[in-house]
């Protein structure tokens, strides 16, 4: 039976079957960790939407099994099992159906029975159309298992965390064990797949703007694979930190390349403090500007020595003769120099905060 066969009074329904259907395929989306918002959201509300529409109207199966088709291909490309769609359809469809029945409507119990077998059929074609589109996305992909990293790479350091049953989905798809602790690394170059077979271990890894991302549970052959290159290491931390780790080794490789940090391969926690000062650009200069402000006034040859002579000072914690150890320079010569900062600083010289604020100041913005 066609759908243009089914009772005309189906479509004066139209608006509590497919407000039913809707709040139904919700919750069982919401049971299989999607997010109601995002695109697969918006996607398989499309997809209720049309299905309801063309079953209800009897038009035209065509455009709607193509929706489908797509639907399928969406399921695959973010990471769910090709049964999860088949699971909310037969939701949907169980719905329709009790909320039809339950309606003292103008369809006569003999259509009803016309209208179940047509609404089955019906939820049969458009889970095919599903099966089709995601298997052809999965051809599309299939021993690629770049994309499949990748894939799995973007949603472990995507900004919201992803649902359990997508993250194991694209775990399982890249062929790669979710574990309880990852290393993330930045590297220079493009060769990921390269990178990730030399460091060993279960290391994953793919090219994020122009640079590799590696993640890997162990550091027995970083070293070696990371030799000669400028690289930025994280520690070992919990999977759900992910982001956090990859988001440091990605700045910190950016300082390397523009010269703020060491070449080589560098150990994040070791530049926290660079990496703090120069995390959002333009801040560490602006503190600069505020709190510098009285070394403005001079000239470059009077500033410079006391600009340096504050900096070794407040690391030596207002120690004087530590602090010209550091400067290669007479207890006196500081000491006048201080009497000088005294002058322009005043009591800020004798405030915590103000000197924290001092010192971080000038490891940011070397005055000259």
């Amino acid at each position: 039976m066609t759908n243009s066969a089914l009772p005309p009074h189906l479509r004066d329904l139209h608006p509590v079957l497919l407000e039913r259907v809707l709040t139904a395929v919700r919750a069982a989306m919401r049971a299989q960790g999607r997010s109601l918002s995002g695109g697969q959201g918006h996607g398989l509300t499309l997809g209720v939407e049309t299905a309801v529409a063309t079953f209800t109207s009897g038009a035209d199966l065509a455009p709607t099994l193509a929706v489908f088709a797509e639907l399928g291909r969406t399921e695959y490309r973010e990471g769910h099992r090709v049964d999860a769609l088949r699971s909310i359809l037969t939701v949907g469809a169980q719905t329709f159906w009790a909320a039809l029945v339950a309606e003292p409507g103008p369809i006569p119990p003999a259509e009803l029975y016309v209208v179940a077998a047509a609404l089955f059929g019906y939820v049969d074609a458009l889970a095919g159309a599903a099966a089709e589109g995601y298997l052809d996305e999965q051809r599309d992909a299939a021993h690629d298992w770049a994309q499949a990293r990748r894939r799995l790479i973007t949603l472990l350091i995507q900004p919201d965390p992803p649902a359990e049953p997508a993250l194991h989905a694209a775990a399982e798809a890249a062929r790669w064990p979710l574990l309880a602790s990852v290393r993330a690394v930045s590297v220079e170059g493009t060769d990921a797949e390269h990178l990730a077979r030399a460091a060993g271990g279960g290391a994953i890894a793919t090219v994020i703007d122009g640079a590799t991302r590696l993640l890997c549970p162990s550091p027995a052959t970083l070293d070696r694979a990371l030799s000669g290159r400028r690289a930025a290491v994280r520690p070992l931390v919990p999977l759900r930190y992910a982001r956090r780790s990859y988001r440091i080794s990605r700045r910190a490789l950016q300082l390397q390349q523009s010269a703020r940090l060491p070449d080589g391969v560098v150990d994040c926690d070791e530049h926290l403090v660079p990496l703090l000062l120069d995390w959002e650009p333009g801040v560490a200069e602006r503190l600069a500007d505020r709190v510098l402000e009285p070394l403005r006034a001079l000239t470059p040859a009077a500033r410079r020595p006391l600009a340096a002579t504050l900096l070794a000072w407040l690391r030596a914690q207002g120690q004087v003769i530590p602090a010209a150890a550091a400067l290669h320079t007479h207890p006196q010569t500081v000491r006048y120099r201080l009497r000088r900062l005294r002058e322009l600083f005043g009591e800020r010289l004798d405030d915590p905060d103000a000197r924290l604020a001092l010192q971080l100041a000038l490891l940011a913005v070397r005055p000259t």
